[in-house]
């Protein structure tokens, strides 16, 4: 859902903003960036916002006309601050909007448009979108930088994705979750144990035998279901502490 979402930057000034959108969308999963008569790109300054997001400054395809831009998209959605008299149907929410967007983009490529640092989308330009978003700003200061507006909306849409497809976005704990690692062989486990136990016997660790210390670090161990490479990585500490 999320490949078939376009953000779409329209006569963007400082190049640094390309580079912050694209950071922003590689950090929420999104890839299809499209620029419409940037001032200036590519530039060395977009590439040092990006951040390791290069690769989607690379893949950006620039227009003349925010009309040629949206040609293939089913639904497009233009980010203003200011409410005009457009008979366009309204978001006010970044959540509602992210569930609209996510559901359209099923079927077929939907399109954010944010516009210009200084004064954002023309009558002209909404007239080429399908609905308006206004996030829910501070009504007294409610210009939100061009990046940071597009941080807020592919949160949201992320968001909305993962509700509607949560296996398809797995957490940062579950991506790194140790439980999909192998487990040490029991022979493994035990030699870990008699290695820590040379190790303390020498330090002098075990000065009250009637404790059962050994077994209980046994047992810490033990319930702390430790993958192999978890396993290697102490016994390497402990080799490490013995020979000093």
């Amino acid at each position: 859902m999320l490949d078939n979402i376009r953000i779409i930057l329209v006569q963007t000034y400082h190049p640094g903003n390309i580079g912050a959108t694209a950071r922003a969308m590689k950090t929420m999963g999104l890839s299809d960036l499209h620029l419409i008569a940037p001032r200036c790109f590519p530039d060395d300054e977009a590439i040092r916002m990006a951040t390791g997001a290069s690769d989607i400054l690379d893949r950006a395809i620039v227009h003349a006309t925010l009309e040629d831009a949206v040609a293939d998209c089913v639904c497009v959605i233009g980010a203003s601050a200011r409410l005009r008299n457009m008979p366009l149907p309204h978001f006010d929410e970044g959540d509602d909007m992210a569930k609209e967007a996510v559901a359209r983009a099923r079927h077929g490529k939907v399109a954010l448009v944010f516009g210009r640092e200084r004064f954002g989308l023309t009558n002209e330009e909404l007239q080429h979108c399908t609905h308006q978003l206004s996030l829910p700003t501070n009504p007294e200061h409610p210009v939100l930088n061009v990046s940071q507006a597009v941080q807020l909306c592919t949160y949201e849409l992320r968001n909305a994705a993962r509700r509607a497809a949560p296996d398809h976005f797995p957490t940062l704990s579950q991506a790194h979750d140790s439980h999909d690692e192998p487990r040490p062989p029991r022979a493994q486990f035990d030699h870990f144990c008699a290695q820590l136990d040379d190790a303390l016997q020498t330090a002098g660790f075990f000065n009250q035998p009637h404790a059962h210390t050994q077994e209980k670090l046994r047992n810490i161990f033990q319930r702390a279901d430790l993958s192999q490479r978890e396993l290697s990585m102490l016994m390497g500490m402990i080799k490490a502490l013995s020979s000093r």
